[in-house]
């Protein structure tokens, strides 16, 4: 199972859907900074399920019910999913490490920052934030499933998705 990890597209939805296309995911996740775009894919790909969280730019782009900060079981693994704002992890990414382990999540997903992150910590949790789907040429994460466990995490860029085209 592969899961395909965006965040802070800000408008910019050909990066997305090229992701979508190339990589073909099982599950789409959105961390928010426009949470519409994420809904506007989800419209486009109603095959796929999409979990999203809204950002600090989506006041007024996503349901007022929408949750901030979500564990959430997905294709057999419980991640740990926010925009990062309200963890400030532009200081830091302790409470958002903190939390995430209170969960018992397997990764601990954050965006917001706009730079891309991949890493294990020592006691095995996987930290990914895929940087920005709407800056900088474009960056996303994967997360691959095996056997209820991640077995690869990694980040992918605008040349990597054009050496497979």
């Amino acid at each position: 199972m592969k899961i395909l990890v965006l965040s802070d597209s800000h408008s910019a939805l050909r990066f997305m859907r090229q992701c979508v296309d190339v990589l073909k995911p099982d599950s789409v996740i959105h961390l928010g900074d426009h949470y519409d775009d994420a809904q506007a894919l989800e419209e486009e790909y109603p095959n796929l399920r999409f979990i999203k969280v809204p950002g600090n730019c989506d006041r007024y782009r996503c349901p007022p019910f929408a949750r901030e900060v979500l564990c959430e079981k997905v294709c057999g693994v419980y991640l740990f999913l926010t925009h990062g704002h309200n963890h400030r992890v532009k200081s830091g990414i302790g409470g958002l490490l903190s939390d995430a382990r209170k969960c018992r999540a397997q990764a601990a997903l954050y965006g917001h920052t706009h730079v891309a992150d991949c890493h294990r910590e020592a006691d095995g949790l996987w930290v990914l934030n895929p940087g920005s789907c709407g800056y900088g040429g474009g960056s996303a994460g994967v997360i691959e499933i095996m056997d209820n466990k991640i077995s690869a995490c990694y980040l992918v860029r605008q040349a990597d998705l054009e050496e497979n085209i």
